[in-house]
């Protein structure tokens, strides 16, 4: 059985857990408190040394310890429906927004989220080595992603969906940043974003973007 190395209430495992859903594979859950550091303690730097989440354990027993391998490995193995594109321009476009998706978005919030939080002194970046934070990035972070949201509601008029015209990782990865963005207090505004707005309502009748 595959099994998935998850935490309820981080971004990073929760794009696995919906690709998961949304490709149907079964799977077991392991959930690991983030809260209390149990990424950083020995049992689960036995599993993975990066100490961070999402890992799947496959059921070959290999360990994958992001969510790039994971993707990859679960569109390999289970190619319906297709995430990741079928024609080379699809699979380019769906890749390069996903991309943004992740650098301009998630790694936006990071920025912003690590660089501020009293309670991530220290550790401004996840994994086994501490970094001291630097508050002109926490003020980076905010700007970033404010131009992400606007980039993306200007790209979504008239779309469906993020890339290709078909649903893709690279919604999957777009929605959890728009939603994750919260917990540096910045959500879509209905005068700015409408298009992203209607988009996530759209993403919201797919029971994977509840879990």
């Amino acid at each position: 059985m595959i099994t998935l190395y998850d935490c309820a209430t981080a971004p990073s495992p929760r794009r696995a857990r919906i690709l998961l859903a949304e490709k149907g594979v079964a799977h077991e859950t392991v959930h690991i408190d983030l809260r209390q550091g149990e990424q950083l303690g020995e049992a689960f730097r036995a599993i993975n040394p990066q100490c961070t989440v999402p890992a799947l354990r496959t059921d070959e027993g290999l360990v994958l310890t992001d969510n790039a391998a994971i993707a990859a490995y679960l569109e390999a193995r289970f190619p319906e429906p297709p995430l990741m594109g079928r024609s080379p321009a699809d699979k380019a476009e769906i890749a390069s927004w996903h991309w943004r998706a992740e650098f301009e978005g998630l790694m936006a919030i990071a920025e912003a989220l690590r660089n501020s939080s009293p309670a991530m002194a220290n550790r401004a970046l996840p994994g086994p080595v501490d970094y001291g934070q630097i508050p002109e990035l926490a003020q980076r972070g905010l700007h970033r992603l404010q131009q992400f949201f606007s980039d993306l509601n200007a790209h979504l008029a008239g779309r469906r969906f993020v890339a290709a015209d078909q649903f893709s990782i690279a919604d999957i990865t777009a929605v959890v940043a728009v939603d994750f963005a919260r917990v540096v207090k910045v959500k879509p505004d209905a005068e700015q974003h409408p298009h992203l707005l209607r988009w996530r309502a759209e993403m919201a009748l797919r029971p994977a973007m509840a879990l």
